[in-house]
């Protein structure tokens, strides 16, 4: 079978990596046979790809069915490797085998088709990705974790010149508000192991279990800057409540509670995710910020 590189892929490493990421992309197909060779590998059917990884569905020699990911190693994907191993296999994927040099991960076998979104009734989806994000996080984050105090920093480190960079005034108040939240927190970063992208269509069904969590960017941290995901996810079901803070509020006092998180520690980390996605918005040439984001920011506030 032909390994071919989806078009979209291509596009996508070049936007973000002009011609480095093309190149890269074209070295895709030589890269997964050296793979398929080295682990015993055999193609099992058509690749299917995020915004950076191609995922091969394989099998084994001992005929278990497998995932072959293929990515770049970049900061955010680093430390996939070691959370996985960490969690082995405990409300995550399991990992079989891997390259660090590479970023290459041979994983458990999901059912792609399938993930969280199907459900057609919001808070049972909500219930069991808290319950995953609980298992999750009861793992305590292994050494050489990035760390969110760190990561805390260098957001309000940012936070002065992307003011500058907002000419609304409620958008300057905003990121300024969701920076002294995460300023009273920063010297308490956590020390959980942190999926940092848990949204339902990461979390996929799966044999061993009902439900399994995918494509983790691990973090050590506190629990509470694990929530915003699942505050943003399905907004069409918050809007449609007719009361979007009090939808947005059913959905962070279900995960503290669930959790046992004091609510005004995970209010203010769920700020910090505020925070992130404006500086992130900013450095992309963005002069206003996501209206969903204000919208949780305004909700939440009210715990914090």
């Amino acid at each position: 079978m032909r390994i071919t590189v989806p078009a979209a892929l291509t596009e996508s490493h070049v936007k973000y990596d002009g011609e480095a990421g093309r190149a890269w992309s074209a070295g895709l197909p030589a890269l997964a046979e050296r793979y398929l060779e080295a682990w015993g590998l055999r193609l099992d059917g058509e690749p299917r790809h995020g915004v950076v990884s191609l995922v091969l569905p394989v099998v084994r020699a001992d005929g278990t069915k497998a995932a072959l990911k293929l990515q770049p190693v970049t900061d955010e994907n680093a430390t996939e490797e070691p959370g996985l191993r960490a969690w082995a296999g405990d409300g995550s994927v399991l990992l079989l085998d891997s390259d660090p040099a590479t970023g290459t991960l041979l994983l458990e076998r999901l059912e792609a088709d399938r993930s969280l979104s199907s459900l057609p009734d919001d808070m049972e989806a909500l219930g069991i990705l808290t319950d995953l994000l609980a298992r999750l996080v009861a793992h305590p984050a292994p050494e050489g974790m990035r760390r969110l105090g760190d990561i805390a920093q260098a957001m309000l480190d940012g936070v002065d010149q992307a003011l500058k960079s907002l000419p609304r005034e409620r958008d300057r108040r905003w990121t300024s508000w969701c920076a002294a939240a995460v300023a009273e927190l920063v010297h308490e970063p956590g020390d959980r192991l942190l999926h940092w992208d848990l949204h339902y269509d990461n979390v996929l069904a799966a044999g061993r279990e009902p439900w399994l969590s995918i494509d983790p960017k691990p973090l050590a941290g506190d629990p509470g800057f694990d929530l915003w995901p699942a505050l943003h996810n399905r907004w069409d079901a918050v809007v449609a409540t007719g009361d979007v803070t009090r939808g947005v509020l059913r959905r962070f006092d279900f995960m503290t509670d669930r959790l046992g998180l004091d609510r005004r520690r995970a209010a203010g980390w769920t700020l910090g995710r505020v925070l992130q996605n404006a500086l992130w918005d900013v450095e992309d040439g963005e002069s206003r910020l996501k209206e969903i984001d204000l919208t949780i920011a305004e909700a939440v506030r009210r715990r914090a």
